[in-house]
């Protein structure tokens, strides 16, 4: 036999053996890993709070601006920025001459009213007796009627004398008063408990009428304040309950909208709302914050957060479908509501998933129930 018959040949026995190994047609059983000891839900449609989150900042409740109310150089300062104050202290001592002097003159007015007033009296007085005694004699017939009409003439004049210098001493006591109020500007006192914040002049500069020299907070109450994008207009009042959060603190407060400002920025489209804080130590002005504000309802897919499984850079969960098995399905997250995760795409309602124990499912087995 030549070269080529016997490679034939050899053909022909490979083919007739691999016949006798030949898969017969039909259904093939593909065999799952059996999981239990893990329970499951139904994915619902949950109605939520829908919230609005905006940036907002701490400010004081109160702010109060230290200005002068009288023109002088500033004698001296006795406090600095970030200096804790009570009620009544001392401040600022501004020198003013002028003051000084208005203050002398007026003590001087006043009492030379005071001595003038002394004086009528006595001669009021005077006159008085005179017509008492010249009145007798008048009765007795002793004295005409233009005598006795002359020295009543007398004793009203001086009665007249006598309320016009009371009216003197009146005046003379207001300019005292006005004096020494000014001169009680020189000496500018705290008016309230809080902290310097602001310090706008120096010892020897010359402080005018109106001028800012301190600004001082309150730190007993802070507040929050946040502009507000113009499509929620009308859907926040004062009264609104909110969520707070300070991340430089690692606080989460409850607010409440205090008070709203309708009027919108043309620039920003924005307006403007405060939001009340309840008393916190380590609240101090200028810290950033976010809010949480409820502006209506919605409805969203909501799982618990330890029914997400994380793989790599992949999220997912376990998705049971009619016959138990168990699959993996990608899903997309959104926020977080407290124990309850967001499932924006992936799940659907009515879904089945596994939402406890997902460390023991593996993607493709099936569920085996509990005997």
């Amino acid at each position: 036999m030549n070269k080529t018959g016997v490679v034939a040949a050899g053909f022909i026995i490979l083919a007739m053996t691999g016949c006798k190994d030949k898969i017969e047609p039909g259904t093939a059983t593909v065999k799952r890993p059996a999981v239990t000891g893990v329970t499951t839900m139904q994915v619902q449609l949950d109605k939520t709070t829908l919230f609005h989150e905006a940036t907002a900042t701490v400010t004081a409740e109160i702010e109060t601006i230290v200005s002068s109310r009288i023109m002088g150089p500033v004698a001296a300062i006795t406090v600095k920025e970030g200096d804790r104050v009570k009620a009544g202290q001392l401040l600022i001592v501004i020198d003013s001459e002028d003051i000084s002097s208005k203050v002398a003159a007026a003590e001087a007015a006043y009492r030379e009213a005071v001595q003038a007033l002394s004086a009528a009296g006595q001669n009021r007085m005077l006159a008085e007796n005179t017509y008492n005694r010249f009145k007798n004699l008048y009765d007795e017939k002793a004295l005409s009627l233009q005598e006795i009409d002359k020295i009543e003439t007398q004793k009203k004049l001086a009665s007249i004398e006598y309320e016009r210098v009371q009216e003197m001493v009146r005046r003379a006591e207001a300019g005292l008063a006005e004096a020494k109020v000014f001169q009680g500007y020189m000496e500018i006192e705290s008016p309230l408990d809080g902290v310097v914040t602001g310090k706008f002049i120096d010892p020897g500069t010359m402080a005018m009428q109106g001028m800012r020299l301190l600004t001082i907070e309150d730190t007993s109450r802070y507040r929050l304040e946040a502009e507000i994008d113009e499509s929620f207009s009308g859907q926040i009042s004062p009264g609104l309950d909110v969520e707070v959060e300070i991340s430089a603190l690692k606080l989460k407060l409850p607010g409440k909208v205090s008070e709203t400002v309708p009027a919108v920025d043309p620039r920003s489209r924005t307006f403007k709302i405060f939001i009340s804080l309840p008393a916190e130590p380590v609240l101090h002005s200028g810290l950033f914050a976010r809010v949480k504000i409820p502006v209506g309802e919605q409805e969203l897919i909501l799982v618990p957060a330890e029914a997400v499984a994380t793989k790599g850079q992949l999220t997912g969960v376990y998705v049971v479908d009619s016959s138990q098995v168990i699959t993996y399905r990608l899903v997309r997250l959104g926020r977080t509501y407290g124990p309850r995760v967001e499932i924006l795409a992936g799940l659907k309602p009515d879904d089945t998933i596994v939402k406890g124990n997902v460390s023991q499912v593996v993607d493709g087995s099936i569920l085996q129930p509990e005997k």
